[in-house]
C-alpha cells in the first residue's frame, strides 16, 4: 500500500551542486525502483539555519513530495543516514486529506489554463480569419478621416487654456 509522504533535507553548503544532484537522483532512483513516485521536487537553496549544524551556518533546503511503500521510505532513510553530504533529513506522512485537497487543486488549475489556452487559440484563428475575409481599404480613404495637423492647428483655442499656456 502506497502512502503520501514528505522529505525534507538540509544539504551541506560546501558541496557543489553537482553532488547536491547525484544524491536527488540518488532518492528518486530509490523511490521509483521500490514501485514509488517522486511528485514534486522544492529546491528553496541556500539558507541560513537556526543553529550551526556540523559547524555550518547555513544550508541547502530541498523538500520532496513523494508517494511511498512504507518499506522505500527505510531504505531512503537509510541511505540519507549514511550520506556524508546530507546534514539532516526527516521523512514525514502527509495527512490524506490535505493531499487529497491539494490535488483537486492542481486539476482544476490545470483545467482552467487548458480552457484559457483554447479560448486564445480560438480568438486567433477568429483574428486570422477575420484578417482574410476583408479586403484592405485604400490608403486614400483613411487619409480622408484623419484630420491634418494644420487644420488642427488654425481652430480657435479658448482664452483659459492660452493663459494655463502661458504660464
Amino acid at each position: 500500500m502506497r502512502h503520501d509522504y514528505e522529505l525534507a533535507l538540509i544539504i551541506n553548503p560546501e558541496v557543489s551542486e553537482e553532488e547536491g544532484r547525484s544524491t536527488l537522483e540518488r532518492i528518486e532512483q530509490i523511490v521509483v525502483n521500490n514501485g514509488g513516485q517522486a511528485v514534486k521536487v522544492n529546491q528553496w537553496g541556500r539558507r541560513r539555519m537556526a543553529y550551526p549544524i556540523e559547524k555550518h551556518r547555513d544550508g541547502i533546503y530541498v523538500f520532496m513530495d513523494l508517494i511511498l511503500t512504507p518499506e522505500s521510505v527505510a531504505e531512503i532513510d537509510r541511505t540519507l543516514k549514511v550520506s556524508e553530504v546530507v546534514l539532516r533529513h526527516m521523512v514525514k506522512r502527509r495527512d490524506p486529506k490535505a493531499v487529497q485537497k491539494e490535488r483537486e487543486e492542481r486539476a482544476e488549475r490545470a483545467e482552467r489554463e487548458a480552457r484559457a489556452a483554447a479560448a486564445a487559440e480560438s480568438r486567433a484563428e477568429e483574428a486570422q480569419a477575420a484578417a482574410a475575409a476583408t479586403p484592405e481599404e485604400p490608403a486614400a480613404a483613411v487619409a480622408e478621416e484623419v484630420p491634418v495637423l494644420s487644420e488642427v492647428e488654425e481652430q480657435e483655442v479658448p482664452p483659459a487654456v492660452e493663459e494655463s499656456v502661458e504660464a
